[in-house]
């Protein structure tokens, strides 16, 4: 892969940090966040500005530019990628190692003195407090700079502009898939208000405000959302959105019958003059996301602000049985997809070249074929090989190896349905693995069965089970540099939050309970050679334990959502436990019972055939 040129607009980037006519006095660093004003992971082309300075292209990252230097932080998932797709301009900080600095402390010890600037709708204000107090005590100052600075270099590069903003037209989700109406939503979220004693609520995620209101839309690939803000008060409920957008179906969809209460339309850039004058007409606190941009927050005095996570994060989280349902049922028909795959592919790659790229986009159209589909969920990760240890890979036509009897395939690949979202993870050799890559292999499946079969207290917090799935990796050395799980929308965000499993805390997990969605998904990584991940979809359910105590009556555990079998010639029999052993055709045989009538009506025998040959019990 050759990195992308990016130095036209770092050069131009590196020009409007002396301009005065927008900024006050030339900027010692430019700060250049991965978010939209929403806080967003994926983004619109649009707002793609940390790649367009940088060529980096994944979803995780943080540039920081000076006269002289430019840096990019970002995690372990995406270290070997940031390497190949960044040209000799930009030097990799590798995130989470112990000798990186944070940037904050890259700042403080390497800038003497001046002014640090970032646009503030693209950085969290919670963010923003920690960042200037930081800098504060080394003689630094951050400072706002309204214009967004990449966006006027990205106009200086004719042959790349920057892209519209999209415009495309939202529409509204049935109740046979979101269970709930959107005025009982609201009416949840007034209480919450009023236990507040907060005046507003302002919604800034994106899938805050989807789920809300019933609507979806799709302004951002893979993410069914439409850019917008919302607010609730006691009397009133506010979307601001491109009116552009707005169909007559919409509109019907948010009108209460019977001179019931209607949601307001108003123009999406209204929403900062809407806040100043909720603030100058009431006397309440006005309630934000801890999320919420440095741009939003400023505009409410600080004794009035409420920074917390928003009701309807934490209502989304928890699943109601209408979308529990639908779930399930998208994940039967999307592993119906994955068998058809995988069965086509055993049967066809001695017929000619199949690479990453045909393989993803083969499985595309199985996944299409099934009801309710609306759309891949995130690119697919096709990888072959040593692609496979770049965690977080895309195939491009320079980097597409085919895929082959000699090599493993990792595949990470889900869709959006109107029922629900699926994110599913198989490793598989269509040949014969070597000692090593199944003892790999085991490791990484007993650690997935290790976390599934977990039994845990009522809002356990996630961090406290990430252990249970890297056990069986550490008493051989070795390790994987990612979380465990990730909350998943219901046909929304892949990754939501704010419950996940991981050694990192999330400040807001409220712990795990029934009714969630999560993904289990350890791995191991050998830059070089390999990569191998088993992710299944999981949901928290209730479970009856030998004895009861008086403080901790509830105890939880995993169900599978995910029923697409697991490779038995990857599997070392001889390291797995008998209890192991019984899960996994157990679950082999859940499988067969959800994935096999799907495959049935759809009169797709030799994928069913497939399916039964790879359910066989083990052990």
């Amino acid at each position: 892969m050759t990195p992308k040129d990016n130095s036209m607009v770092l050069s131009g980037l590196r020009k409007v940090m002396k301009d005065k006519r927008y900024v006050q006095e030339p900027l010692a660093a430019y700060i250049v966040p991965s978010c939209d004003a929403h806080n967003s992971e994926y983004l619109a082309d649009v707002d793609t500005r940390r790649e367009a300075v940088s060529g980096f292209s994944g979803s995780a990252g943080t540039a920081i530019v000076t006269q002289s230097q430019a840096l990019m932080w970002t995690d372990g998932r995406y270290h070997l990628q940031a390497v190949k797709e960044m040209d000799i301009n930009w030097t990799l900080m590798k995130d989470g190692l112990a000798d990186t600095p944070s940037q904050a402390d890259w700042l403080c010890t390497s800038l003497g003195s001046g002014q640090v600037g970032v646009d503030p709708m693209m950085m969290g204000a919670t963010a923003w407090s920690a960042l200037a107090e930081r800098l504060e005590s080394s003689g630094l100052q951050l400072v706002p700079v309204e214009t967004n600075l990449v966006d006027l270099a990205w106009a200086m590069n004719v042959s790349n502009p920057q892209p519209a903003r999209p415009e495309s037209q939202v529409f509204p989700l049935e109740m046979q898939f979101t269970g709930r109406s959107w005025q009982d939503k609201v009416e949840e979220v007034r209480r919450n208000l009023k236990e507040k004693g907060a005046a507003v609520l302002i919604l800034s995620a994106l899938d805050d405000v989807a789920w809300m209101l019933n609507l979806r839309g799709s302004d951002i690939a893979f993410n069914p959302v439409f850019f917008s803000y919302a607010a609730v008060t006691e009397k009133e409920v506010v979307l601001f959105i491109n009116p552009a957008q707005v169909t007559e179906q919409v509109r019907h969809a948010l009108t209460t019958e019977d001179m019931g209460e209607s949601v307001i339309i108003r123009d999406y850039q209204t929403i900062k003059d809407y806040i100043s004058c909720t603030v100058a007409s009431t006397a309440g606190k006005i309630w934000l996301s801890d999320t919420a941009s440095q741009g939003l927050v400023c505009l409410v005095p600080a004794k009035r602000r409420l920074l917390r996570v928003t009701p309807i994060t934490l209502m989304k989280n928890i699943k109601n049985p209408v979308e529990l349902a639908g779930f399930d049922a998208c994940h039967d028909r999307d592993s119906a997809a994955l068998c058809q795959y995988f069965c086509w592919l055993e049967r066809t790659i001695n017929q000619g070249e199949i690479t990453e790229i045909t393989g993803a986009d083969r499985l595309e159209k199985f996944r299409a074929e099934q009801e309710h589909f609306m759309g891949l969920s995130f690119p697919s990760i096709s990888s072959v090989g040593p692609n496979g240890a770049i965690i977080h890979y895309r195939p491009a036509p320079d980097t597409a190896r085919p895929i082959t009897r000699t090599e493993l395939y990792l595949l990470d690949s889900g869709a959006q349905y109107r029922d629900g979202t699926t994110d599913v993870t198989r490793t598989i050799h269509l040949g014969t693995p070597t000692l090593h890559e199944k003892e790999c292999f085991t490791r990484v499946l007993k650690g997935m069965i290790g976390l599934a079969t977990a039994v845990f207290p009522n809002k356990t917090k996630g961090h406290c089970l990430d252990s249970f799935a890297r056990q069986h990796l550490w008493q051989v050395g070795l390790d994987y540099l990612h979380g465990t799980g990730h909350g998943v929308g219901s046909f929304l965000n892949v990754h939501e939050g704010p419950s996940g499993i991981s050694w990192r805390v999330y400040p807001n997990d409220p712990g795990l309970q029934a009714g969630m969605i999560l993904s289990d998904e350890p791995g191991y990584y050998e830059d070089g050679n390999f990569g191998i991940r088993i992710e299944t979809l999981v949901k928290v359910v209730e479970v009856k334990t030998k004895f009861t105590m008086p403080s901790k009556s509830i105890f939880l555990t995993f169900e599978p959502v995910t029923v697409v079998p697991i490779q038995a010639k990857m599997i070392l029999a001889e390291l797995m436990t008998q209890q192991e052993l019984d899960w996994l055709n157990g679950y082999h045989q859940t499988c067969r019972d959800r994935v096999g009538p799907v495959l049935k009506q759809m009169g797709r025998t030799e994928a069913l055939e497939w399916l039964f040959r790879e359910t066989q019990p083990i052990g």
